[in-house]
């Protein structure tokens, strides 16, 4: 009991903390749209303050004594709220409905596709975190299938900006190169434009040796999408069995398969099944995070969160912050019990 409510105590004090960080955002916001226009000389001003307040090199984003002071004392209190979170279990898969990038360029008035940049930098962020905490695996559904339905010219905006940021994980800086992070690419990649799909195999190439951390991003993804691929290449795999047997029993003289061999290769089964899923590289999910208060999937890892723990705080994107990631950590060492005991019924 004395743990749980020293959990709760930490988790005040540091809402109080981050709940005066975001007044600061929202100090950055109200400059903003008092006429400073995103095209203008002050953009690098404007986003670096951004950066200072949310972005995830808090520690480094400064020569100035006071962003060095803030830097370290919000690196001491993370690490300090970690260590007693560890103390349950912690979550392994952490899995991210990326919605409210366009209501927030909307909400403050921002220019068209600023809202995703701001979403980029909350995900680095989250990123920092989960790694910090000890998080294995994080999953982000980037961009689904259906958002190709989209105005071309938001599409062709949220492609550019997809090969922009993916450049940048190949930069040895990159906080994938310095948080050990790995990268997948997962998704019906051939939707995607081919200078894109290039970009994505060679950082995916990169980062093959990083060991700490598994960003899995899904773009051009849906589950249905995945599931139909699965029972596709399942069903081909079974089929060039039996082919591979008729031919073994031509060359040996006529020799008759079983019937055991048959039945063998006459049903698909769940193994058979995931081993083709696009996800097939990371564990189930522990927490699924949709942003703005929605309580859908839209179609997002539908096999792989029936026994998660489905968190929908009312902030969008952009705003989700160190808050919203322990709250969540909470209420999954809450339910944990539960959630085992299904996974065990299933």
């Amino acid at each position: 009991m004395a743990v749980t409510e020293a959990k709760y105590l930490i988790f005040l004090v540091v809402s109080i903390i981050r709940s005066a960080e975001a007044a600061l955002v929202e100090m950055w916001t109200v400059y903003y749209r008092q006429g400073l226009a995103i095209i203008s000389d002050y953009k690098e001003r404007i986003f670096s303050w951004y950066r200072f307040v949310m972005g995830p090199d808090t520690e480094n984003n400064g020569d100035s004594v006071a962003s060095k002071l803030f830097g370290t004392l919000n690196g001491f209190m993370r690490k300090f709220l970690f260590r007693i979170l560890s103390v349950g279990p912690v979550p392994n898969h952490l899995a991210f409905i990326l919605d409210g990038n366009r209501r927030y360029a909307k909400k403050w008035k921002l220019q068209e596709g600023t809202g995703h940049k701001c979403g980029f930098w909350a995900l680095m962020s989250i990123l920092k975190y989960c790694n910090e905490l000890g998080v294995k695996y994080v999953t982000i559904y980037a961009f689904s299938i259906d958002n190709f339905k989209r105005r071309p010219n938001e599409v062709q905006y949220v492609m550019d900006l997809m090969h922009e940021k993916i450049e940048g994980l190949l930069k040895e800086e990159s906080i994938m190169n310095q948080y050990g992070v790995r990268v997948y690419f997962i998704g019906n990649l051939k939707l995607l434009p081919e200078r894109v799909r290039v970009v994505a195999e060679k950082a995916m190439k990169a980062t093959e040796n990083n060991k700490n951390t598994v960003l899995l991003i899904c773009v051009a993804y849906t589950s249905t999408d995945e599931i139909v691929h699965a029972a596709q290449e399942s069903c081909q795999h079974e089929w060039d069995e039996i082919q591979a047997m008729k031919a073994s029993e031509s060359n040996d003289g006529g020799e008759i398969i079983s019937n055991e061999n048959q039945e063998e290769h006459r049903f698909i089964n769940l193994v058979d099944l995931e081993k083709y899923f696009y996800m097939g590289v990371a564990p189930d999910v522990d927490i699924l995070f949709r942003t703005s208060g929605e309580t859908r999937l839209s179609n997002f890892l539908l096999w792989q969160t029936s026994t998660c723990l489905l968190y929908s705080p009312r902030a969008l994107f952009p705003e989700l912050g160190l808050r919203h990631l322990v709250w969540s950590v909470l209420n999954f060492q809450r339910v944990y019990p539960y959630l085992e005991r299904r996974r065990k019924q299933v």
